[in-house]
This record gives structure tokens, sequence and C-alpha cells, in this order.
């Protein structure tokens, strides 16, 4: 079953259980989805929709750090809801050891030495975890390794 399919199924199922975080996540995915496909009159496969969740993710964690600064805890709660909807869309995540497993092998197989070749590094590792990690997360563990 294609992405798109699914995320028909579960809008029409979280309508009928009335599970209105699941019903407003799919919705904005969805919507998300119908916006590129007019705008650029294609129809997205797959892998361009768990694109458009792993940003809505991004967004989403971005959101969560700005409200433990401001201590809103019941937009933490419903932030934390809506993440746990969107992961239910995307591959299985990678672990950090995976993670830095593909990142040491990378550093080592570009020939990294310094910050300067960040840039190389990125590039190359990103189609490799496309959907299973983030991008800050991958970060991190290059400037660990470099």
């Amino acid at each position: 079953m294609s992405l798109k399919v699914k995320l028909q199924e579960d809008l029409k199922s979280s309508m009928k259980n009335k599970d209105i975080v699941k019903k407003s996540v799919v919705t904005l995915i969805r919507s998300a989805i119908k916006q590129l496909e007019v705008d650029n009159r294609v129809e997205l496969d797959d892998e361009q929709i768990i694109d458009i969740i792993s940003k809505q993710l991004k967004q989403r964690n971005d959101s969560l750090i700005e409200f433990e600064k401001a201590g809103r805890q019941d937009l933490m709660d419903e932030t934390k809801s809506e993440i746990q909807v969107l992961m239910e869309y995307l591959p299985q995540q990678l672990s950090e050891e995976e993670l830095e497993v593909i990142v040491i092998d990378t550093i080592s197989k570009v020939g990294a030495t310094s910050m300067k070749d960040m840039g190389k590094i990125m590039s190359e590792i990103k189609p490799k975890v496309v959907g299973r990690a983030d991008g800050r997360k991958i970060n991190e563990l290059v400037k660990k390794n470099l």
C-alpha cells in the first residue's frame, strides 16, 4: 500500500474514532502533499512523501525546543503527540550507534580531515539516511568524529 493511500485510510479511521490529533496531523501532511503536487504538476512517490513528513517532524522538534524554553507544558504535550503520529509514517529510525557507523565510514570514504569538509560529508550521508535520521543528530556525530 502506498503512503498516500495509507494516509487516506488513516484519515478516515481517525475521523471515525474521533482521534483529533491524528486527524489534524494527517490532514496537514495530505495538504502539504497536495500543495507540492499542484505547484509542480507532478505525482509524488513515497520517497518524496517521506521527505515532506521528515520536514514536518523537524518543525515539530524545533517547536518542542521553543515550547520547553517558554515553559509551555500544554503545547509540549500536544507537540509530542503530533511527533508520535508523524513517526508512524517514517521508516524505522536509525539508532545512534548505526548512525555513527555510517558517519565514520563516510568520513573515511571522503577523506575528511577538518570542519571544512563538513559539506562533503553531509551531502554524502543525507541520501543514505533520508527519513531515518535527524539532520541535527548527524551534524553532532560528524563534529564529534572529525
